[in-house]
């Protein structure tokens, strides 16, 4: 079996995200993240709710799969920097560029000044080559920093409830490629 740490961008995911509707598929095998920053995000606050939840999910199971979207993959970066897990992998979707002039404002006291550095756990980065938040060149800059796996998916915008992905199928073949490696 494999836990779930669910780790969405600003104002978490709504019901209609693929990251909500696979929470409600893994049921009890997914912790959801729950800063107090999520409109005004606050990086340690978000690393520390990463933390809460991934103790949480690994009682269930000694492997966790951090599954990040937008700002989420920042804060998942984050803490894989700073925790080290060794049981933990990444699943890594529409990083949003720090210095792009689409970053959100909201975050930008605390999120700004990342880089991304090699992470300590298999890692894939999903990016779209029409995010309006990160461009694709950007985004394979991410992976190789990260020293993570990219597959760049065509016209799904954000990846989020506008691009229409629903239940995003194709993402959740892309996690069980990462999970059984």
């Amino acid at each position: 079996m494999v836990a779930y740490v669910i780790i969405p961008g600003i104002d978490g995911s709504e019901e209609k995200h693929w990251q909500s509707l696979w929470e409600k598929r893994w049921g009890p095998a997914a912790a959801r993240i729950a800063p107090a920053s999520w409109s005004e995000p606050d990086l340690p606050d978000w690393v520390a709710a990463i933390q809460a939840a991934h103790e949480i999910a690994s009682r269930r199971d000694r492997r966790v799969v951090l599954v990040a979207h937008s700002l989420g993959c920042w804060a998942a970066a984050h803490w894989l920097e700073q925790a080290r897990p060794d049981t933990v992998a990444a699943f890594l979707v529409a990083p949003p560029d720090p210095r792009g002039t689409a970053f959100p404002r909201e975050a930008a006291s605390t999120f700004v000044g990342l880089s991304a550095r090699p992470l300590p756990c298999p890692s894939l980065v999903v990016a779209s080559d029409d995010d309006p938040y990160c461009d694709p060149t950007t985004s394979a800059s991410f992976a190789r920093g990260w020293q993570a796996q990219r597959q760049l998916v065509e016209s799904h915008g954000h990846i989020n409830s506008r691009s229409g992905v629903g239940d995003w199928e194709t993402g959740r073949v892309l996690l069980r490629g990462l999970v059984d490696r």
